[in-house]
């Protein structure tokens, strides 16, 4: 079994525990509130990588601790990038009609049913990181920490900022730091305290924290910039979405400012960069890094 078939293995496991832990946690009620809830399981349970939750779970194995103890708050963090995505796609902002391969939440029910849908899984998010199974587990000065983390990352210095910058860039002739601004807040920020916020949970002493950080900000530079090329090169099957969306919509993206070869050139770079950003870590940053090879493969 070579490095690739092992990640594979490893991570089908942790999304297996995911999948699981989502579908016990959500809530079951239904009455008057039925279809919101209904609306926002739709979403949240239509598939995807489950990226973020897992990069929380290796950041809590890093310090030799059991992933299971943290899978609510894992999840959590999958309820903000699932409502983020059920924002993103309303017709006021990125107007899309697909996600993953089905109908967008507010094509499937309306637009007023899929704001509150993201609003709730916003709130459960913080429902989960408290629940009383991860309470149990961890102090709750580094709860509290990691949680404050995530909101950071993930509002109006973060994802929420990033999502305004990208749309008022549309159209319009862009720069590189702009670019990089965009990306940093609205995708890197997520991804890197999705890594960061686990390893804060396991007690990682502050200097490996800061390694880690610095990984998932390369990290999670080099996933947007693959997401970018996807875009123009990627399967539409595959992706769930029409393919060159983002060029009809006049995206400020990576290809959009370098063409298609550099921005592959740069993808390289940056896979490099936060391998060799792993180097203090030793052996305990090999399934890192063998996942930033892996996600290089997305473009190949």
């Amino acid at each position: 079994m070579d490095n690739f078939d092992k990640l594979k293995t490893y991570l089908e496991e942790k999304r297996f525990l995911i999948e699981k832990t989502l579908e016990e946690l959500f809530p079951k009620e239904r009455s008057y509130g039925e279809r919101v809830i209904s609306a926002s399981y739709y979403s949240l349970s239509a598939g995807g990588k489950r990226l973020r939750p897992i990069l929380c779970l290796m950041g809590y194995e890093l310090g030799d601790k059991k992933s299971e103890e943290i899978l609510p708050f894992a999840c959590g963090i999958e309820c903000i990038h699932t409502y983020s995505l059920i924002h993103d796609d309303l017709p006021c902002m990125d107007n899309d009609d697909l996600r993953r391969g089905k109908p967008s939440c507010h094509k499937a029910f309306d637009e007023a049913t899929a704001i509150l849908a993201g609003d709730g899984l916003q709130a459960l998010a913080y429902e989960w990181f408290t629940h009383p199974e991860v309470v149990k587990k961890i102090n709750p000065k580094v709860l509290l920490k990691a949680i404050n983390y995530i909101a950071k990352a993930s509002g109006l210095q973060g994802m929420v900022g990033g999502q305004m910058a990208d749309l008022l860039s549309e159209g319009k002739k862009g720069n590189l730091k702009l670019l990089r601004w965009i990306h940093e807040h609205k995708t890197v920020a997520l991804i890197e305290a999705s890594l960061v916020s686990g390893a804060i949970l396991a007690g990682i002493p502050a200097k490996t924290l800061k390694i880690l950080s610095r990984f998932g900000k390369k990290f999670g530079l080099l996933f947007q910039i693959t997401d970018d090329l996807l875009d123009l090169i990627g399967d539409e099957k595959q992706m769930g979405k029409p393919a060159k969306s983002d060029l009809k919509k006049g995206k400020l993206t990576y290809p959009s400012l370098f063409g298609l070869e550099k921005t592959k050139r740069l993808a390289e770079k940056t896979t490099q960069e936060a391998i060799d950003s792993l180097a203090p870590l030793g052996e305990k940053g090999e399934l890192l890094e063998i996942l930033t090879h892996y996600l290089l493969q997305r473009i190949s």
